[in-house]
């Protein structure tokens, strides 16, 4: 098996320093060993994690002022949001993960790389009355019209949500549309970019209240 290390720079990624890769393999070294007894990802190599996991956050982050306020939404194993903090320790990260036995693996993993991430166990829509978020993002959770059910009263409540989708997303925002779920959301392709190793892309969607400024803008 390749290091992470030298995965990294096959993948020419520079900008990922020397403390930041050893604390990606720490978090690689202990989801793959909780993955064992619960179903927490399905990318366990170094190949698949740098080709999927940090090529997503990556462009997840390039995305995002400093300093916000974000929340992963059914963090499952802590893609992105544990991958982020670790890129991007001027964020404050929380993670929401609704199932108790993963939302304890991700404190204990939490613990064991000393990241300041509060963990929630519970959906992530029961946290917004309580607690003020910039930016929620997803990623894996469920198809465009779920995510868009589950907000569909709390788009007020935070500037946008940012979620990571396959080459599926325009039959998923077809479906949103069919079931009225978008009647009250402004969406748009924030980013696109190859899909390593395939044919396909992956995009960015940026989803915000409608009839509020766009945020995230560029100037």
């Amino acid at each position: 098996m390749n290091s992470l290390a030298k995965t990294i720079d096959e993948y020419q990624l520079e900008d990922i320093s020397g403390p930041m890769r050893d604390q990606l393999e720490k978090y690689c070294r202990l989801l793959w060993s909780r993955n064992k007894h619960l179903n927490l990802t399905r990318h366990t190599d170094y190949q698949k994690f740098v080709s999927r996991d940090l090529l997503d956050t990556l462009q997840l982050s390039a995305l995002i002022p400093a300093g916000m306020e974000v929340l992963d939404v059914g963090s499952g194993g802590g893609v992105p949001g544990i991958v982020l903090s670790i890129l991007r320790p001027d964020l404050e990260i929380s993670l929401a993960e609704s199932v108790t036995k993963k939302s304890g693996a991700l404190n204990q993993m939490i613990d064991q790389l000393a990241l300041p991430i509060p963990v929630h166990n519970c959906r992530a829509e029961a946290l917004l009355d309580d607690i003020r978020f910039d930016l929620l993002i997803s990623r894996a959770v469920g198809p465009l019209w779920k995510i868009c059910h589950w907000f569909q009263a709390s788009w007020h409540e935070f500037r946008c949500m940012l979620a990571i989708k396959g080459p599926r997303w325009i039959e998923e925002r077809q479906e949103a549309r069919q079931r009225g779920l978008l009647d009250g959301v402004q969406l748009r392709v924030a980013t696109s970019y190859p899909m390593a190793g395939t044919e396909s892309e992956s995009v960015i969607l940026k989803l915000w209240q409608k009839g509020a400024e766009e945020p995230l803008a560029s100037s």
